[in-house]
């Protein structure tokens, strides 16, 4: 997410998926602890697809 106030649910509004990673920090903020998480997890199976916003 690019902004604290910016809504997840809403950018995922019909698109089907299995797992969800959020993390909501500044652009600038290195500390995603969801990000390490989503990469345990993709290391662990084969991605089928993944989307990561970030500016």
């Amino acid at each position: 997410m690019s902004t604290l106030d910016q809504n997840t649910a809403r950018q995922l509004d019909g698109i089907a998926v299995d797992k969800t990673f959020t993390d909501k920090a500044s652009g600038k903020d290195v500390n995603r602890p969801q990000l390490a998480v989503m990469l345990g997890f993709v290391r662990e199976r084969t991605a089928k697809g993944v989307r990561v916003d970030a500016e």
